[in-house]
């Protein structure tokens, strides 16, 4: 199977697991029960399979209405090479098109974990009270009150690391449920007050390696948010297989239900 078409699947695969789908043609809601707007998202239903277009805006259509209901900002992840054209679709019924990031992937052997310098250790996050010092220092990173996620004790459903300089948390990261043996490494955040030491590599190294120890992957899987991003993932072995494409909806079309 392609690599992007494979872990388009797996994306679903895993998302499905703790959100609500809706899936309408082409296309598949996935709700989550939180309300907070980056844990809901449209992904394409079926990747790897060609779509019809003119199903595109009625299902989309579906979809919006769906998010609306609830009150939820709807967003579009897609791997523009598991369904060429959909992104290009979606914009022609008012989506915009935020981002086109490389996808990078690593495999266990070509992965590069860094030395820990004196002082910093990293820990697997696998308590309640570990992850909410991972959420502590996500919200600090990200500047977003209440982002993080719940502990989940099966390293398969995903999990997390927490790097401490001198028995400080300063940085974590996270993998994501794994399906086909494929996951993705996310949630890579640093203090603002310890950046640019290495500890968000450190962070993404160790997230990636556990994910492979533990919970049963062989490929991992992210897009940098950055060019400085971008390359300190190069560094750790992660090299382009694909490209993530990212969209939103504009307003979010709640007025629909006003």
């Amino acid at each position: 199977m392609e690599i992007g078409a494979r872990i388009a699947r797996a994306q679903v695969e895993g998302l499905a697991r703790s959100r609500r789908q809706i899936v309408a043609g082409p296309l598949a809601g996935m709700l989550h029960d939180r309300d907070d707007w980056y844990l809901s998202t449209m992904v394409a239903a079926e990747p790897g399979r060609a779509f019809i277009p003119d199903e595109v805006a009625p299902s989309l259509a579906i979809i919006r209405q769906a998010f609306a209901a609830e009150g939820r900002w709807l967003s579009a992840e897609l791997v523009d090479e598991a369904n060429p054209g959909l992104a290009e679709a979606l914009e022609a019924d008012g989506m915009t098109i935020v981002s086109r990031l490389p996808l990078l992937v690593v495999e266990p052997d070509d992965l590069i974990t860094p030395e820990l310098p004196a002082g910093v250790t990293v820990k697997l996050v696998a308590s309640d009270d570990d992850q909410k010092l991972v959420n502590e220092v996500s919200a600090e990173a990200y500047e977003m009150e209440g982002a993080g996620f719940d502990f989940k004790p099966d390293p398969s459903n995903g999990g997390a690391v927490l790097v401490y300089a001198d028995d400080v948390p300063v940085a974590t990261a996270a993998w994501t449920a794994v399906a086909d043996a494929v996951t993705e490494v996310a949630g890579v955040g640093t203090l603002h007050s310890h950046r640019r030491r290495g500890f968000g590599g450190i962070a993404t190294a160790y997230a990636t390696l556990k994910s492979f120890e533990l919970a049963g992957a062989t490929l991992a899987w992210l897009t940098p948010g950055d060019d400085g991003a971008d390359r300190v993932y190069r560094r750790l072995g992660y090299a382009p297989r694909a490209t993530a494409v990212h969209l939103g909806d504009p307003g979010g079309h709640l007025a629909d239900l006003r």
